[in-house]
């Protein structure tokens, strides 16, 4: 008997657990995706931070930029409810026809597929801008900011939530994907986490004309079903799916082995949970 005969009931005992969640067991739509599996974890909590933040009123007009598939959006119509107006704008035709399938209440919603660095709206038109997860991947922030600015009434407020610095658990994942997938893998997970210095954001704003600018730091616990679940969930939630998908089994395998073994120390209960920042920006016009 050979070493790999003798080894084989424990390998394949191993394989089982690490593999028992797979690449393949998720699938689709990536926007779907997204509305599935991401807004639930990670997009109700700081959408709920955020509008805690923006202290919206009743009868208010407000303007969700990069708005995804509207959580954001729709939680500030119930906020200012049927007299007030919401818009939802995000330059992701498939994000946007997500959005438009999800039921809402309160103030009606009208969706914009448009950049956040060229907003198709009159000057002035409302009172409130927010922006949730999506100022660090726009290209030029300054002219984006410069945009929510010019759209908002005198005196209008803005509110914007953005994350890090990394935490341990997606630092994990970033590693993993720079080992087993590619750079460019990896290079968007800095991206995502690369906007929180509070520097940055104050002179950002400041610079696009704002003014009683504030940048201050919540810590949110996101819970998940597993590190496995997580880990794909995240994936095809986001552009990583394109990415891995070119890989291999084996090496998709090796993936989900090295990510799974670095969050089980954040693991309770079977369930995965840590905290992250939410970095919160309020200014005024």
């Amino acid at each position: 008997m050979n070493d790999h005969e003798k080894n084989g009931p424990e390998e394949e005992e191993v394989s089982a657990s690490t593999t028992a969640v797979s690449f393949k067991q998720y699938g689709g739509n990536a926007a779907e995706n997204y509305e599935r599996y991401f807004v639930p974890a990670i997009g109700t909590p700081f959408a709920t931070t955020l509008l805690d933040a923006a202290g919206l009123h009743r009868g208010e007009r407000v303007l969700d930029v990069a708005c995804g598939t509207g959580v954001v959006t729709r939680l500030a119509a119930e906020r200012v409810g049927p007299d007030g107006a919401v818009g939802g704008l995000d330059i992701n035709p498939a994000m946007l026809a997500v959005a438009r399938s999800v039921s809402s209440s309160g103030a009606p919603i009208e969706w914009h597929e448009a950049s956040a660095e060229s907003l198709p709206l009159a000057d002035g038109s409302f009172d409130v801008v927010l922006s949730s997860l999506g100022l660090q991947f726009v290209s030029d922030k300054l002219s984006a900011l410069g945009e929510m600015r010019r759209v908002l009434a005198p005196h209008g407020r803005l509110a914007i939530a953005t994350v890090g610095p990394t935490p341990q658990p997606f630092a994990i994942l970033e590693q993993a994907l720079a080992r087993y997938v590619k750079p460019e893998a990896a290079a968007f997970m800095r991206v995502v986490f690369s906007l929180h210095e509070p520097q940055e954001l104050e002179k950002l704003a400041s610079d696009a004309g704002f003014t009683d600018v504030e940048v201050r730091s919540e810590a949110l616990t996101l819970s998940f079903p597993g590190p496995g679940d997580f880990l794909w969930q995240y994936v095809h939630s986001t552009p990583l799916a394109a990415a891995v998908a070119q890989i291999d089994d084996e090496g998709r395998a090796a993936l989900q082995r090295d990510v799974v073994s670095g969050l089980e120390p954040f693991v309770k209960g079977g369930d995965l949970a840590f905290d992250v920042d939410a970095v919160l920006t309020t200014a005024r016009k």
